[in-house]
C-alpha cells in the first residue's frame, strides 16, 4: 500500500507463474530424489537444493537461454530451471542409460549442452576457474553472451576464487559469479572460518562490482541478475553477487544436520520462497489460487513420470566403462534427447574453431599498473 492506494505490480502474470512453476518443479523433484535415495535407487552422494529455489528461478528468468551456466555439486535444480528433461535428470541420478550422461555422471555431474548447462563439479570451487575460461571464449569469439557460475560460500575460501577473480577483472570477462551463501560449508558456519563472511565485499579487492541479494526472494533475485547481466553485456567486466539463502535439508543426504537447531530451521522455513511468491501474486490479484493448484498438480504428475522413467531406464552395460572417455577427431556430438527420447534436436550449439580469430583487446594492460606505481612514488 502507498498513500492509501494499492500499488500495481510491475511484473506480468506470465512471469510470476513461470517462476512459480520452476520453483515448484525444483522442490518436488528434490523431495522425490531424497525419497528415492532413501529407497536405495540413488547411490553415492546426493545434495538437495530444497530452500534455495528462488536463486535458480530468478537467475534463469533474468538471463538469456543461450547464456552459459556452470554450477557445483548441488546441481539438479539449475538444469531443470533451464528446461532440461526431468526424467533424464532423474535417470542420471539413478545411474541409468536414460540420463544425460548415460548415468556416468550421477548426482554431482549433470550436463545438458543443448540448454547451455555445462555441468556440476564435485571439486569445491572447480567451476569458478572453468567459468572464466568460458567467458574468455565468449569475448574471444565476440559473442554477446555471459557466463553464469554458481558456487557455495565455502568455495569462496578456495584459492581458485581469488586467482580467477583477479584474472576475470583484469580481462573484463563477461561472467556473473553467484555465491549461494546458505550459511554452512558442509557443517561449518561461514562466520567461523571467514575473516570477511560477507562474500560480496571481497569484490572490491579486484576492482569489480559486488552486491548482496535476498536469495529467498525470487523477485529480488530476478531484478538484481537482470541488472547485473545488462552491466556485464555492456563490457564492464565481471560481477560478484552474493545470494543469501538457506538450505532446509542437510549438506547432503548423508548429513544428519546436528550442527544447527531444529528451531533455526523452522524459523527459516517461514521465509520459504515458494509460498512467498504465491502470496504476492494472489495479493496483487495477478493469479488465483486455482491456477496455482493446477500448476502444482501438473508438476506432481511430471515428477511422478520422471521417477517412473528413471526406474524403467536400463542400467548401463559394463562395456560402457570404456566409452566416452576420449573424443576422437571428427566424432560427432551425441545429442542426449535424440539418443534417449528420439526427439530431433535442431538447435545444437556450434562454435568456431578459434583458429580464424584473434584477440581484440590488450591481454596485459599496463596503464592501471603504471598509475599505481606513480601513486606509490615508484615512478617519477
Amino acid at each position: 500500500m502507498f498513500g492509501g492506494l494499492a500499488v500495481a505490480s510491475k511484473y506480468s502474470k506470465d512471469l510470476l507463474l513461470t517462476m512459480y512453476r520452476k520453483m515448484y518443479l525444483m522442490r518436488r523433484f528434490e523431495e522425490r530424489a531424497g525419497q528415492q535415495y532413501g529407497l536405495g535407487k540413488i547411490a553415492g552422494f546426493c545434495h538437495l537444493y530444497i530452500g534455495q529455489e528462488a536463486v535458480a528461478a530468478g537467475v534463469e528468468e533474468a538471463i538469456r537461454p543461450d547464456d552459459y551456466m556452470l554450477s557445483g555439486y548441488r546441481d539438479h535444480a539449475q538444469p531443470l530451471a533451464r528446461g532440461s528433461d526431468a526424467g533424464m535428470v532423474m535417470a542420471e541420478l539413478f545411474g541409468r542409460t536414460g540420463g544425460y550422461s548415460k548415468g556416468k555422471g550421477g548426482s554431482m555431474h549433470i550436463f545438458d549442452i543443448e540448454n547451455h548447462y555445462y555441468g556440476g563439479y564435485g571439486i569445491v570451487g572447480a567451476q569458478i576457474g572453468l567459468a572464466a575460461g568460458m567467458a574468455f571464449a565468449s569475448r574471444y569469439r565476440n559473442e554477446d553472451r555471459i557466463t553464469v557460475c554458481y558456487f557455495g560460500d565455502a568455495a569462496a575460501n578456495q584459492g581458485v576464487f581469488h586467482e580467477t577473480l583477479n584474472m576475470a577483472a583484469k580481462w573484463k570477462l563477461p561472467v556473473l559469479y553467484i555465491c549461494e551463501n546458505n550459511r554452512y560449508g558442509m557443517g561449518t558456519a561461514i562466520a567461523r572460518v571467514a575473516a570477511v563472511p560477507e562474500i560480496h565485499k571481497r569484490a572490491c579487492a579486484y576492482g569489480i562490482r559486488g552486491e548482496a541479494v535476498d536469495g529467498m526472494d525470487v523477485l529480488k533475485m530476478y531484478e538484481a541478475v537482470k541488472d547485473a547481466a545488462a552491466y556485464i553485456r555492456a563490457g564492464n567486466g565481471p560481477v560478484l553477487m552474493e545470494a543469501n539463502t538457506y538450505r532446509f535439508r542437510g549438506h547432503s543426504m548423508a548429513d544428519p544436520s546436528t550442527y544447527r537447531t531444529k528451531q533455526e530451521v523452522e524459523d527459516e522455513r517461514k521465509n520459504d520462497p515458494i509460498p512467498r511468491l504465491k502470496d504476492y501474486a494472489i495479493k496483487q490479484k495477478l493469479a488465483k489460487e486455482e491456477e496455482f493448484d493446477a500448476i502444482e498438480e501438473e508438476v506432481k504428475q511430471q515428477v511422478d513420470a520422471a521417477v517412473k522413467f528413471a526406474d524403467e531406464s536400463p542400467e548401463p552395460d559394463l562395456s560402457e566403462l570404456w566409452k566416452d572417455t576420449i573424443v576422437e577427431e571428427g566424432e560427432e556430438d551425441v545429442r542426449p534427447r535424440e539418443r534417449v527420447l528420439g526427439q530431433k534436436v535442431t538447435k545444437w550449439p556450434k562454435y568456431p574453431s578459434g583458429q580464424e580469430l584473434k584477440v581484440t583487446w590488450d591481454l596485459e594492460p599496463r596503464e592501471q599498473a603504471e598509475k599505481a606505481d606513480k601513486a606509490a612514488g615508484l615512478k617519477r
